[in-house]
């Protein structure tokens, strides 16, 4: 059985169901559906239900998305509002290009 290959593989670490967790999974969720469509891959990651996967990537605050895939591997932290940021921080887009 083949696994499919993705552009982006995002990991999303939060902690529980709080209003800036849910809030970065609704503005992460959006922008690879604007941006990606289709070639990504998301997984959120609870801290609360599983705190030792938090050593592997160093989180060290909640929310935070890691990019996996494509490398190098990229960290942004909060929840996900500033979509200017977080495009150029995912490399999606280069800095000051128009949308």
């Amino acid at each position: 059985m083949e696994t499919k290959q993705y552009k982006y593989e995002l990991r999303l670490y939060v902690a529980g169901k709080t209003a800036k967790s849910q809030t970065a999974l609704a503005n992460l969720n959006r922008y690879c559906e604007e941006y990606l469509q289709g070639e990504y891959k998301i997984e959120v990651i609870d801290l609360l239900v599983k705190p030792q996967l938090a050593e592997g990537d160093q989180i060290f605050a909640v929310p935070t998305l890691v990019r996996k895939v494509p490398e190098p591997i990229r960290k942004i932290i909060g929840d996900l509002s500033d979509e200017e940021k977080v495009l150029v921080g995912l490399n999606i887009r280069p800095v000051n290009m128009k949308l």
